[in-house]
């Protein structure tokens, strides 16, 4: 076949038969294998073999929409190396096979995974604060609605307060309850329950009490800071109970200023917050001091604060998040400024707090990052250099409209509040494709491992559950061994024998570029007319919507045993899309069985009290 003044594209030899004989051939002609190009994939991705006489002939066709060259030659080198594992370990089960060369194997252990850094092992983090306050005794340390204390200020009466709680029998891993709105007393109480050795327990007065009440039957927590207007929903301990604004002045004054002497060390709590359980009951996650020290220090390394640095406190200290946002600008002579109570709820109020006390540094979970983005006086952040995110995938239309509207550097943090806050991040990039940002790579001595329901290691592009190891993980769940030992469990990869692996029940993969990349939950995987289909994978695509602000999809019981997805849609800035629209998103990037049935427009999604 040719074209006119083309050479020929295919050059065979042609024989017609009819009961053997031949009725037209084509002799003397050359003979080519030649690739047959379509130009177009019939399916996703087809593999076809040919057998030869000393080889297989194998060729992958795959769609361009959702297979690139590198995916496919990546593909093809996992079938190559599953066929020499088969015929080097015929007796092996299936499920001890491996898809990955040595290589990518060494890439995605190791690697990817070189994250030492020489920080202090002996240290608390109240003695980083301590260490500050002699560098910036006059500085402003923390600035509340009018209201400011200097380093030394705040030094000394948290001082006061630890020797106090020392002379209550406070002491290392003993547990401290604290229940109280922000305030300067907050900040002066989590100092003092750590400079007396305890680790603190924080209770969110938005809280339920039945909630508050398992909390503190869990802990039982042997000292309880609170407030009077909020003690009388605190009635099942046993503690102490100190209301700090009724706390008798004598037995503050009477005690020293100077820094008590140090009892805990690092491998003493800091410590316990409770997360949501699978079983009803909150758990209490035991986060050591060396733990957090190392992720204080690996931030400041890799983000740095200085002086003329504010830093805005905003989240319920009862979530991990506001651990850092509190300490790390104690630590580096930077101001904290703390939001008023319930204040990380409006907008209107963070832009004009932002503005005033001209802050550099937030954190928010992305569904109230997209309500402060949007807000009308945004723009006017000009103060603002870096915007921290977590908590909730992060879309990447999100980030590209907050550097529309803000000049800052935009991070998205990741990481269970078992791992000590952050075990991973991922600079946003302006010119990323992806929908949905990365985690991206381990922070400083952490180490992610992406594993298959065999504890071994995926290939890059193959989803498993993210383990997370080294120096950021908890010391595990309070008076909960069974959980503990499900949960961490012994590094393989470590050879150390006290080393442990969080399980984070996060699906996750790597992507070719080093960065892990966030799927969804292995517990919100449902079965529907027999696929499996993870919810936060449908959730991830239909964020991805340019008229989506924020979604939740659900498995619904039709009854009879019948499930069927239903998609809960908050549109963008008033706009509600068309059910045509969102099907149409979906179907060119998921399968027909992972579309949900039904689309229902909300004014809003259901927030915890973090956002």
């Amino acid at each position: 076949a040719r074209e006119p003044g083309q050479q020929p594209l295919y050059q065979a030899m042609f024989v017609l038969l009819e009961g053997g004989a031949p009725l037209l051939s084509l002799d003397q002609a050359e003979v080519r294998r030649m690739p047959m190009g379509a130009g177009t994939s019939k399916y996703d991705l087809t593999l076809s073999i040919q057998a030869g006489a000393q080889a297989w002939d194998c060729q992958f066709e795959y769609a361009t929409d959702l297979f690139t060259a590198d995916s496919a030659a990546r593909m093809a080198r996992h079938l190559m190396e599953l066929l020499r594992s088969i015929t080097e370990n015929s007796q092996e089960p299936i499920s001890q096979l491996s898809l990955m060369p040595e290589k990518e194997r060494h890439q995605v252990l190791v690697e990817w995974n070189r994250t030492e850094r020489d920080y202090p092992r002996d240290k608390c983090v109240h003695q980083l604060f301590e260490e500050q306050v002699e560098r910036t005794p006059e500085a402003v340390a923390v600035v509340f609605e009018g209201q400011s204390l200097t380093y030394r200020e705040l030094n000394a009466r948290a001082n006061q307060l630890g020797h106090h709680l020392r002379s209550l029998g406070v002491g290392p891993d003993v547990l401290v309850g604290l229940c109280v709105e922000r305030s300067l007393e907050m900040v002066v109480s989590l100092l003092g329950i750590l400079k007396a050795g305890g680790a603190y327990v924080p209770l969110d007065p938005g809280y339920p009490r039945d909630r508050l009440a398992l909390m503190l039957d869990d802990a039982q927590v042997a000292v309880l800071l609170t407030q009077k207007k909020l003690a009388r929903d605190l009635t099942v301990h046993k503690a102490k109970v100190i209301c700090l604004d009724d706390l008798e002045q004598a037995a503050l004054i009477s005690q020293p200023e100077v820094n008590p002497p140090h009892a805990a060390s690092s491998a003493n709590l800091a410590y316990v917050i409770f997360t949501s359980g699978s079983t009803g009951r909150p758990k209490g996650a035991m986060v050591p001091h060396r733990a957090l020290v190392n992720h204080m220090l690996w931030m400041q390394e890799r983000f740095p604060v200085k002086l003329e640095d504010a830093i805005l406190q905003k989240t319920p200290i009862s979530f991990d998040a506001s651990v850092w946002e509190i300490f790390l600008p104690l630590m580096t002579g930077a101001r904290l400024v703390l939001a008023r109570h319930d204040g990380h709820r409006d907008p209107a109020h963070l832009v004009d707090l932002i503005r005033q006390e001209r802050v550099t540094t937030v954190q928010f979970v992305p569904s109230l990052l997209e309500w402060f983005v949007e807000h009308s006086r945004v723009a006017g952040c000009v103060s603002l250099r870096r915007v921290f995110c977590g908590g909730e995938a992060l879309p990447l239309d999100l980030c590209r409209r907050v550097f529309e509207r803000l000049a800052v550097e935009l991070v998205n943090l990741y990481g269970p509040t078992e791992t000590a806050i952050d075990a991973s991040y991922w600079v946003c990039d302006r010119s990323d494709t992806r929908p949905v940002a990365p985690i991206g790579r381990p922070v400083a001595n952490t180490q992610l491992y992406v594993l298959d329901s065999q504890f071994q290691p995926v290939a890059v592009g193959v989803s498993g559950e993210l383990f997370i190891g080294g120096a950021q993980v908890g010391r595990g769940y309070l008076n909960s061994p069974e959980m503990t030992a499900k949960k961490f469990i012994p590094d393989p990869f470590c050879a150390d024998s006290q080393a442990r692996l969080y399980c984070s029940g996060d699906l996750c993969r790597w992507g070719p570029d080093g960065n892990v990349e966030f799927l969804g939950r292995l517990d919100a995987q449902v079965k529907i007319r027999g696929y499996r289909i993870e919810l936060g994978e449908v959730e991830a695509v239909l964020g991805g919507h340019l008229e989506v602000a924020s979604c939740a999809v659900l498995a619904q019981d039709l009854g009879g045993g019948d499930k069927t997805l239903v998609a809960f849609v908050v549109g963008r800035a008033g706009a509600e899309p068309s059910v045509g629209s969102l099907r149409q998103w979906l179907g060119e990037k998921l399968p027909d069985y992972m579309v949900p049935s039904r689309f229902v427009a909300v004014p809003a999604l259901p927030l915890t009290p973090n956002g």
